[in-house]
Order: C-alpha cells, then structure tokens, then sequence
C-alpha cells in the first residue's frame, strides 16, 4: 500500500508545480472531449433508435448471422 501512496504523491506532487502544464492539460482534455462529441454525432449515429422491438430483434439477428 506504501508504493501506491508513494506513487501517488510522486505525481500529485508533481502536477501542483506545474506552470505551463495545467493550461495544457486543460487544452488536451477539451480537444478530447471535443473530439469524441464530434465523432459521437456524426460517424456513431444509433442504429436502432426510432425501431420497434420486433425490428430491432430483426436487425440484430441478421447482423450476428452475416459476420
């Protein structure tokens, strides 16, 4: 349990004497959520939204047979 908490302070430590670095890390974190909002909307549209039960079971089933 020592090494974690050793481990932890190493960079906890490190991260509060950064200068430049936490404006970075904040432009890296909103890119990243940025990025994965655009791909979310865009290219991961649901497939099975607006489809009833019996559809969807349909879609499915000959999804998994066709792979």
């Amino acid at each position: 349990m020592k090494i974690f908490r050793s481990i932890w302070n190493f960079y906890a430590e490190g991260f509060r004497q950064m200068t430049w670095g936490k404006p970075l890390w904040g432009v890296i974190i909103l890119k990243v959520i940025i990025l994965f909002l655009v791909l979310r909307c865009f290219f991961f549209k649901p497939v099975l939204a607006g489809k009833s039960e019996e559809e969807k079971i349909e879609h499915i089933s000959t999804q998994l047979i066709n792979k």
